[in-house]
C-alpha cells in the first residue's frame, strides 16, 4: 500500500448489501485483493472507495470475518454497528453447534 489510510470519514462499500459506510481508519497495510480473490474459500465483502483496496473478507466454511477499519459501536458513525451483531451471532451459533 503506497499511502496508508489514516483518519475518519473514509468511504467503504459493503459488497454484500450495496450500502456505503463511513469509517475511521489507521493502518498502512492491506490484504492483497488478488490473493483473497484467488482463494475459493474467501469472499471479499468490503472495498475502500477512495483507492479500491480490499476492506473486508469473510470465510465461506467458518464463522470468521474481518474488516480493515475501526467498526466502533460509538461514538461517531454507526454504519458498521451490524458487525458487532454478526460477531455475537457467530458466537451463539458456534456454542449451539458444540452443545448439539
Amino acid at each position: 500500500m503506497f499511502n496508508g489510510h489514516r483518519g475518519c470519514n473514509h468511504p467503504v462499500i459493503n459488497l454484500e448489501t450495496g450500502k456505503g459506510e463511513i469509517t475511521s481508519q489507521n493502518h498502512g497495510f492491506v490484504v492483497d485483493t488478488e490473493s483473497a480473490d484467488g482463494n475459493a474459500n474467501i469472499v471479499i465483502t468490503h472495498k475502500h472507495l477512495n483507492d479500491d483496496t480490499l476492506a473486508g473478507i469473510r470465510f465461506k466454511d467458518r464463522a470468521i470475518f474481518s474488516v480493515q477499519y475501526h467498526p466502533e459501536a460509538s461514538p461517531g458513525p454507526h454504519d458498521s454497528r451490524y458487525l458487532f451483531d454478526n460477531f455475537v451471532e457467530n458466537i451463539v451459533n458456534s456454542k449451539a453447534m458444540v452443545s448439539a
